[in-house]
């Protein structure tokens, strides 16, 4: 099932799962019916993944330009808050952020179209995180949004106290430093 939400191009995937004794089985990516679905025209070049323990912060990150890139993100083990945040000046929907729960066990995937900075972070003891790119990584390109500015007052639902973030994620610029950047 393709959820749309109020921002536009962002789409929640549920996909259907066949389970039994088993176990189970489902298609997580079909270009056909991605595309049928959403009207966005897809190529997907780049898989990554990550594996990070609780408090784990990754975020907020973008490409831009040229290597901006689409995301189709997931949870393989384990459960995480994920979060992006609208950054194209035109959106109606301009510095306002989103957020999902995407676990293992709910196998919710979110669609990320380019023009947003996004990051997760992890509620389980650990969690396996996958995510296909529409572009090549290019660090020349890439920026990011510090995770707790003020004025997108995103709620991480980890006590602060508690976030493992990264030298480099803790130096990136407010929301209003990175839109007068780019």
């Amino acid at each position: 099932m393709f959820i749309p939400t109020e921002f536009e191009g962002l789409w929640i995937i549920e996909p259907k799962v066949f389970s039994d004794a088993r176990g189970y089985f489902y298609e997580s990516f079909n270009q056909q019916v991605f595309e049928k679905e959403t009207g966005i025209s897809i190529n997907f070049v780049q898989d990554n993944q990550s594996l990070s323990s609780f408090g784990v912060l990754r975020g907020l990150h973008l490409q831009f330009g040229e290597y901006a890139q689409a995301k189709l993100v997931r949870v393989l083990s384990g459960e995480v808050l994920d979060v992006v945040v609208d950054v194209r000046p035109d959106s109606p929907t301009f510095g306002k952020s989103f957020s999902i729960l995407l676990s293992a066990n709910n196998k919710k995937q979110l669609f990320i179209p380019r023009g947003f900075a996004h990051g997760f972070v992890v509620t389980s003891d650990t969690a396996e995180f996958f995510y296909k790119c529409d572009n090549f990584y290019a660090p020349q390109y890439e920026g990011g949004i510090i995770y707790n500015d003020t004025e997108l007052a995103i709620d991480w639902q980890v006590e602060e106290k508690l976030l493992i973030v990264s030298e480099r994620d803790r130096k990136l610029p407010t929301f209003r430093e990175f839109c007068r950047k780019v």
